[in-house]
Formats: structure tokens, C-alpha cells, sequence
């Protein structure tokens, strides 16, 4: 990465700012924002202290501004599973599908999800953080919310379902999900969670627990 030295205004920038807040998102992801120093996030980005201030701010800056990447990755990651023509369940699938990698990636183990992971833990004495860690629940509650009612509508659904306590189900399984990544739970586990959550949203599969004919 190579570093400005100091030159006339206008120049353009010697460092990617996508590439160096993808790998801000990875340092805090990896030890929180408590651990994660600033000589961290320079080691990660490749940019000394006074770039990553003219370029994002302080360290509380730069958190805030992971945060909202992931946010906006979480937001574009749900639209893509909901979005075609696919049943529910199938859909559902994908998402937890998705969520499933991402937990179980990292360098260090399993490193769950960013938001429950840090955003959690800051909130506490960190305003900004928690009205973000707010709205980023609230978003994707919406989105799950939406996708079940459009799938009532369509007839997969009972009339009687009701789709934000659906809605809210499903979210709690991807915090669930999390949670029991970082505990050291492997793939088929976090499946079987998943699993277990799409058939009560969206009914067992047909086939399952037939009663034996005599």
C-alpha cells in the first residue's frame, strides 16, 4: 500500500478506501473494538495513523463506519435470498446457508456474526453504537417480515400465520446461529438449528413424521 506524502491539494488517494475498511471490518471482527489498538488497524489497512485519521476519523469513527459496511453486506446478503421466485423455505435456506459460512470463517475460528459479535458488547456504553446495533436488528426483522408476508400471500402460508412473530424467529436463529458457531458447534449442528427453525416457519416437510399404516 503505498502512503501520500504531503502535496497539493487535489491529488488523488494512493489507497483503495474500500479495500482499507474491508479489512478495518476484519481487525475489529477478529478482537472486538475494545482490543483492536490503532497500530492494529494500521497493520491491517497498511496506512500509518495520521491516513487513518484524514482518511475515516479516530478509532470510534472508524468502528461506526465497519459497522455500516456490514450493515449494508447483511442488507444486500437478505435481498439476494429473497429475492426470485423461490418457495420460503428454499429461500430461508439460502440465507441461513450464507450465514453459516461467514460464522464458521476466520483465521482464528469460528468468528460468528460482526454485529452480534461486537456491536453487542460496545452498545452498552456506546450510544451510536447501539442505535445502530437498533436498526440493524429492526432491518433485518423487516426483511425476514416482508418475505414471509409476500409468501402468505402466495398461498405457501396459512391465513392465520402471522408473519412478524414468524418474522422474529427467524431472526433469533441467525443470532442463535452465532452464538453456538463461536461456542465450537460445526456445520451439521448450526444446520440442524436451521433446520429445526424453517420447519416451524414454514410447516414440516411433506414425508416427515408419517404415521405408520397397519
Amino acid at each position: 500500500m503505498v502512503q501520500n506524502s504531503p502535496t497539493r491539494r487535489g491529488r488523488p488517494r494512493a489507497y483503495d478506501p474500500e479495500a482499507a475498511l474491508a479489512r478495518v471490518v476484519d481487525a475489529f471482527w477478529d478482537a472486538g473494538f475494545a482490543a483492536t489498538s490503532l497500530d492494529d488497524l494500521s497493520a491491517a489497512t497498511g496506512m500509518n495513523r495520521p491516513s487513518l485519521y484524514a482518511a475515516f476519523g479516530d478509532k470510534h469513527a472508524l468502528y461506526g463506519k465497519a459497522l455500516g459496511l456490514y450493515r449494508v453486506r447483511t442488507r444486500e446478503a437478505l435481498a439476494r435470498a429473497f429475492s426470485g421466485d423461490h418457495p420460503l423455505r428454499i429461500a430461508l435456506s439460502k440465507v441461513y446457508d450464507t450465514a453459516i459460512s461467514i460464522y464458521l470463517s476466520g483465521d482464528n475460528g469460528a468468528r460468528g456474526c460482526f454485529i452480534i459479535g461486537t456491536a453487542v458488547a460496545q452498545a452498552v456504553t456506546d450510544p451510536d453504537t447501539r442505535t445502530t446495533l437498533v436498526d440493524t436488528l429492526r432491518e433485518i426483522n423487516h426483511a425476514f417480515a416482508a418475505r414471509i408476508a409476500r409468501a402468505q400471500r402466495s398461498g405457501e402460508l396459512s391465513a392465520d400465520a402471522d408473519p412478524a412473530k414468524l418474522a422474529k424467529l427467524a431472526s433469533a436463529t441467525l443470532y442463535s446461529l452465532t452464538i453456538h458457531g463461536r461456542a465450537g458447534e460445526g456445520r451439521s449442528a448450526l444446520k440442524a438449528i436451521a433446520d429445526a427453525a424453517i420447519d416451524v416457519i414454514c410447516g414440516p416437510r411433506q414425508g416427515r413424521h408419517r404415521k405408520t399404516v397397519r
